[in-house]
């Protein structure tokens, strides 16, 4: 099944009471959450995303105004409100409402919680809305001079708090590649990843890069998904050294997140390693991610499946 809290059970609990407009366990987690900031940051998203279709929070604002959180939470539904207008045929007016008001929502936030990495990871996902780069903190000088200019200062300013923050690392890759540059994208995988820590989930980035470029290159759905795997020699060394990571990880107690699994899955057995496919499958049960699938094929049910069958009989 699908579902937005993969393996964290605590979340997947207040998610489905938050659904029926039940804030009592949500209150819990944030407090929990506060401090651990790949918790707070990835059950903030969760919670952020599944409010976006609901009103609870103004439900909750005119019980408990000044409730811990809330604000936070506040800005990502207004920032995963602008990036939903911007796959929808807005105008132009009406993208750059949705993305003012998801500003002050970030920045009053900030304001709000001294240290919440959150607020600026909510600029930096706005970052990529910006195709002109007409903002100054989006076309900031980077540090490396092989690199570009960008929104380095969000990116920074998110890892003064927690220097490894997945969805940082997601956001500054998800801003090159939306802008085509390829280049970029992999000068910034090359430069930073690869002195994450050993296990972490940062180290299956390149494998979102490998299924990019493989969706842009329109070379056929099931090709991008087998052929062209096996036959690029730095995708396969890629793919091994991930799988490594996520061993290490699991030896270490840790869990990646399904998406990430999901991809590193989908490598493995596009790179027909079928039996080490089954191994990430049956760690990631009962939970699935919808992509790498729907961005490779336009039946991602039926090549998710396969990979399934092709691992377990492997197995």
């Amino acid at each position: 099944m699908q579902h937005p809290a993969g393996h964290d059970s605590h979340l997947r609990e207040a998610v489905e009471e938050f659904r029926q407009g039940r804030v009592w366990s949500v209150r819990g987690l944030l407090h929990q959450s506060w401090g651990d900031w790949e918790l707070w940051t990835s059950r903030t998203q969760v919670f952020g995303v599944v409010a976006t279709r609901l009103n609870v929070l103004d439900t909750w604002e005119q019980e408990e105004p000044d409730a811990f959180g809330l604000t936070t939470l506040r800005s990502r539904v207004a920032v995963q409100a602008a990036l939903l207008a911007a796959q929808q045929p807005a105008t132009k007016q009406e993208l750059g409402q949705y993305v003012a008001s998801a500003r002050e929502w970030c920045w009053q936030a900030a304001s709000a919680l001294a240290d919440d990495p959150v607020p600026w990871l909510g600029l930096l996902a706005l970052a990529q809305l910006d195709s002109e780069l007409a903002r100054p903190e989006h076309r900031v000088p980077a540090r490396d001079r092989l690199l570009p200019p960008g929104p380095w200062g969000l990116f920074e300013q998110v890892r003064r708090t927690d220097p490894w923050n997945r969805e940082a690392f997601h956001r500054m890759l998800r801003f090159w590649l939306g802008r085509g540059e390829i280049g970029p994208a992999s000068s910034f995988l090359s430069g930073y990843v690869r002195d994450a820590p050993a296990g972490s989930p940062l180290h299956a980035l390149p494998l979102y890069r490998h299924v990019e470029l493989y969706r842009r290159a329109g070379k056929g759905t099931e090709a991008a998904a087998y052929m062209q795997w096996t036959n690029d020699g730095d995708v396969r060394v890629a793919v091994q050294q991930v799988l490594a990571h996520w061993r290490a990880a699991r030896g270490a107690g840790a869990r990646w997140p399904v998406a990430d699994e999901s991809h590193l899955a989908h490598a493995l057995s596009a790179t027909r390693r079928h039996q080490d496919a089954a191994e990430v499958f049956a760690a990631m049960h009962p939970f699935v991610s919808g992509e790498p699938w729907a961005s490779l094929s336009d039946d991602p049910n039926r090549l998710l499946h396969d990979a399934v069958r092709k691992a377990f009989a492997a197995r």
